[in-house]
């Protein structure tokens, strides 16, 4: 029954892993020529998954010759390529890039005798078996490894992108290292049981793909498009600025305003009380004592009806018409989807997404 299970689950993370490489390469909302490299390592991740279990559970000749395409050979490149295409790094386009493919091709060259001469598990396969692995072990541990080291040193990616990327590539070591432990427990004692802990990982690794590296980061990506944009056209998505009566205002709501109006201090989604206070040279206690009493409104209310502004005025916007709603309003400041969802219902009384709908009618698009 458990080893039906972990067969059921093997299957279900190849599944996944086809999924998600077929939507990177035909939604729209995800293509991208870095994505194109994703969608080929999960998709050739998926295949040798497939491949060590068909070959620890059936003979069949479609497995056996899928196995010697050296799959594994072209994994690290197409993942290492990604990470190169991320950070924007110019080895990409360098002529010495290509020569990165050339395991792969060697070892693919060296299989065609094997099976034209049907030299197959003779002295000289043998040989090749004990040589092949432990430089494809090196060859990928070291692209994995350099390409850590090149994310780490770039300069040209956002925070949260680096966060991603060296996840993905701490759970690729994760993998790697299973797979090693695979092959070590299959020559020493015989057995399979790290082949079952292989496919366990890969199951949670594809789904963790699925949600965070795949939705979660084209949204952060839509977003920092979103603000390249306003930057580059000096458009100002800050609300419009509210009259202030300097008579009756205290000095702490005037510096508050400033702070939200002039330098958008609400967009950063990690604000706190905290902050601000410190921002304004004042305590917690006494900043939301001075702002309930003056605008009738608790501290995170008033920073998040900036939010709100800004996101109406994005939504409202036509150029940002294809960028989706949850990007829009991480831009805008919120911290997350249901956080802005809930805040802009609470506001509005409607979501974000019917807003855009009506704003689109109103506007005959």
């Amino acid at each position: 029954m458990s080893k039906t299970v972990l067969d059921f689950t093997m299957i279900a993370s190849v599944v996944i892993g086809y999924f998600i490489s077929i939507a990177l390469l035909t939604t729209s909302f995800y293509r991208s020529r870095a994505n194109h490299y994703l969608a080929l390592s999960l998709f050739l991740l998926a295949n040798l998954t497939l491949i060590e279990w068909g070959g620890n559970t059936t003979d069949h000749v479609g497995f056996i010759i899928l196995a010697n395409f050296r799959l594994d050979y072209l994994f690290a490149v197409s993942l290492f390529t990604y990470f190169l295409i991320q950070i924007k790094h110019p080895l990409y386009h360098s002529p010495y890039y290509k020569w990165i493919y050339l395991p792969f091709v060697f070892f693919i060259i060296t299989e065609i005798p094997l099976y034209f001469f049907n030299l197959h598990h003779s002295i000289v396969d043998a040989l090749l078996f004990f040589i092949k692995d432990p430089i494809c072990i090196s060859f990928n541990v070291f692209l994995i490894f350099y390409g850590r080291k090149l994310i780490k040193n770039a300069n040209t990616i956002s925070e949260d992108k680096r966060r991603w990327l060296l996840r993905l590539n701490f759970f690729i070591l994760c993998v790697i290292t299973i797979w090693v432990l695979t092959r070590i427990e299959t020559i020493v004692f015989g057995t399979i049981y790290c082949f079952y802990v292989l496919w366990i990982l890969m199951s949670v690794f594809l789904w963790w793909v699925l949600y965070y590296g795949i939705f979660k980061l084209q949204l952060i990506v839509q977003k920092e498009e979103i603000h390249a944009y306003l930057v580059s056209k000096k458009i100002a998505n800050t609300p419009a600025k509210r009259k202030i009566n300097s008579t009756t205002s205290s000095k702490i709501i005037t510096q508050l305003y400033a702070l939200m109006e002039e330098e958008e201090v609400y967009k950063d989604p990690l604000l706190s009380r905290l902050d601000l206070a410190t921002r304004l040279d004042t305590s917690e206690g006494y900043l939301s004592q001075i702002v309930n009493q003056e605008t009738n409104r608790s501290v995170t209310q008033f920073v998040n009806e900036y939010r709100i502004e800004a996101a109406k005025n994005l939504l409202h916007n036509p150029v940002f018409n294809k960028y989706s709603v949850e990007a829009i309003g991480l831009e805008a400041g919120f911290k997350s989807k249901s956080a802005f969802y809930s805040t802009f219902n609470s506001s509005l009384g409607m979501s974000p997404g019917a807003f855009r709908k009506l704003q689109k009618t109103a506007m005959g698009v």
